[in-house]
């Protein structure tokens, strides 16, 4: 069986720089995609090993990892089983290899990233607005004033922008929201890169900036909460021009 299931798949030899990443991220892209479905058994180390020209070690590393982002179940046996991972993975999945700038094997991953992005800013807004901490209000406050100063580079925004969600997310008091907020920021490469260029409506909605951390100030969750779904809704295209319709509103 395991031969069969061997001739079905084609692994490349692993190159000498990280070979467990490499073989890691072959059966990761392999489960995601469904050529491993889900209770199907994987090959055992030693054809694993000999399918990807490496040593033992780097595949029992491999198959460690995986089953630490619930993609496989190890038995007493020493059978490795494929789990669904819709059902048994979390974030991490998608940001299992963000520092190597590997890419899961999924169309709209970066889609699903930036509307779970949207759903996360749009309550946190509101709850920034409802009970942040004073400090962390005229923090947002002052970073969104100073935020139109950057105009028109887009990566300089970009950073200041997440600066400016960091201290949002932070002001509604949500563990939950926090460390979703952290994954998203780390996972920028493992979700597929989408360049300041691409996000020009957003970024450069410098009134929209303001007119979210003021609803902050004035402690209106409904209008912090609209501002936000307007900032993060916006269209992810690269414009034409820097200084065409809403992204130049100031």
């Amino acid at each position: 069986m395991f031969g069969a299931t061997l001739l079905r798949m084609t692994f490349d030899p692993a190159p000498r720089v990280s070979v467990s990443d490499h073989v890691f991220g072959r059966l990761r892209d392999a489960i995601v995609s469904g050529r491993y479905a889900p209770d199907e058994t994987l090959p055992g180390e030693r054809e694993l090993a000999g399918a990807f020209a490496v040593n033992r070690h780097a595949v029992r590393e491999a198959l460690r990892r995986l089953q630490q982002l619930g993609l496989v179940r190890v038995s007493q046996g020493g059978a490795t089983r494929v789990l669904d991972w819709r059902v048994h993975a979390g974030l991490d999945l998608a940001l299992s290899l963000a520092r190597s700038g590997d890419v899961l094997p999924v169309e709209t991953l970066v889609r699903d990233m930036l509307e779970m992005r949207a759903c996360v800013g749009i309550d946190a807004a509101r709850l920034c607005a409802e009970r942040a901490d004073p400090a962390v209000v005229a923090a947002l406050v002052r970073a969104a004033e100073e935020y139109g100063d950057l105009a028109p580079d887009l990566d300089l925004m970009n950073k200041a922008n997440i600066a400016i969600w960091r201290l949002v997310v932070r002001g509604s008091g949500n563990t939950a929201y926090q460390l979703a907020f952290n994954s998203l920021v780390a996972g920028t490469f493992a979700v597929g890169d989408v360049p300041p260029d691409a996000r020009a409506a957003e970024l450069l909605d410098v009134a929209g900036h303001r007119c979210l951390a003021a609803s902050v100030a004035s402690g209106q969750g409904a209008a912090a909460a609209r501002h936000a779904r307007e900032l993060l809704t916006a269209p992810v295209t690269t414009p034409t021009s820097p200084t065409s319709g809403r992204e130049a509103r100031a």
